[in-house]
């Protein structure tokens, strides 16, 4: 895309990249230390165990005591705390049922546009958030896998894990502008990240055969504050980030209504093909902390929980 009317952009030109077939690889090779780095400070900041095992369950790792309650099995009583004071007590435990979530973040040449009304690149974003939420939702006992690309682990070391399996396929990675089909149990979870800037009937699609097997989750919809305005004027060249033909658009503020208009269409078609298929729909702007993110998912992933 040009510069124009005070606004820089960036993006990931695919035809140099394509006859380097290691290219995509080494570029996401050289963001990963960084970006590692970061996922572990934003999972750090989030509250611990906002979306963790802290609830009472069957398991064997005592919880709290808690007053026991008229009607209650006189078997849960806590004799001994009890014994202590003159209310009975029931001893709860953790529950331990943990959950399978896989996460997708969105590694195509679109995530790769930047405009300087962010500070980063929605690629860079996508996978901070991506990686952030791994840690915090093994933190709090879960499994976590890459969609399509590894089994679900509760290992501490996640975001390295996560990372290198990202590295080692970084040029399948680079061609999904849809979550890939995968073999998922009953119940699982799915956190998908990503522009979403492929057809909404598509993704309806792959959301409905996700839930057909009993899946569920959220998706985060990452944009650049660039993308919902288009807050370029005069004459400014448009480039596809996906190799297509250029549009030159004569005066580019005449185009603004009718673009966020139509951007609007597309995010609103977004949110319904999700909410059709029982996924919760949350944006989040690069121009935000990446913190405020985080938080966004995992509190929506306790929300879905929830309704479940």
């Amino acid at each position: 895309m040009s510069l124009s009317g005070g606004v820089d952009t960036q993006w990931r030109d695919p035809a140099q990249r394509a006859p380097d077939r290691g290219e995509a690889a080494s570029e996401l090779a050289a963001r990963l230390p960084r970006l590692t780095a970061r996922a572990h400070e934003i999972a750090a900041s989030v509250v611990y165990g906002l979306h963790g095992r802290r609830r009472a369950g069957v398991g064997e790792t005592f919880w709290q005591y808690r007053p026991f309650a008229s009607g209650e099995p006189a078997a849960r009583i806590d004799w001994r705390r009890s014994a202590r004071g003159d209310y009975l007590y029931v001893r709860e435990r953790e529950w331990e049922a943990a959950q399978n979530y896989f996460l997708w973040m969105d590694c195509s040449s679109s995530m790769s546009f930047s405009s300087s009304l962010a500070p980063e690149d929605k690629l860079s974003r996508a996978l901070t958030l991506g990686l952030a939420l791994a840690d915090v939702l093994v933190r709090g006992g879960e499994r976590v896998a890459a969609l399509g690309l590894t089994p679900p682990v509760s290992a501490r070391n996640v975001v390295d894990q996560l990372a290198s399996a990202l590295h080692a396929n970084a040029e399948v990675a680079a061609r999904q502008e849809l979550p890939p089909e995968a073999g998922l149990g009953s119940r699982a979870k799915i956190v998908m990240i990503s522009d979403f800037l492929s057809p909404p009937e598509e993704l309806a699609a792959r959301l409905k055969a996700y839930a057909a097997v009993g899946a569920s989750g959220a998706l985060l919809m990452v944009i650049d504050p660039s993308e919902e305005t288009l807050p370029f004027d005069g004459e400014t060249l448009f480039l596809d980030t996906d190799g297509g033909e250029p549009f030159h658009a004569g005066d580019a503020r005449q185009l603004q209504r009718a673009y966020a208009e139509r951007y609007a269409a597309h995010k609103h078609a977004i949110a319904e093909a999700a909410r059709g298929a029982g996924f919760c729909f949350l944006q989040h702007h690069t121009d935000r902390p990446a913190a405020e993110g985080a938080l966004a998912l995992a509190m929506g992933l306790q929300d879905v929980e929830a309704l479940r």
